[in-house]
């Protein structure tokens, strides 16, 4: 697993009834984009975490200057 500051972490719910979550991941601290992640919840909550099996990184593009 592999992501840079401004990606977002998709973690797939478990268990039946429990929604998937999408987490803004503000900080890699894992050497080559490795987790653990720094990483910001919809409810300004932030927690360090290694994701699982589970959890999916979503790769957001930088805007590209027009010129």
């Amino acid at each position: 697993m592999e992501a840079h500051a401004g990606d977002r972490l998709l973690m797939h719910g478990r268990t039946v009834g429990q929604h998937d979550r999408v987490a803004e991941i503000i900080e890699v601290l894992g050497d080559g984009g490795a987790p653990p992640y720094r990483i910001r919840l919809p409810d300004g909550h932030e927690h360090l975490m290694s994701p699982g099996p589970d959890s999916v990184v979503q790769h957001v593009e930088a805007p590209r200057d027009r010129h």
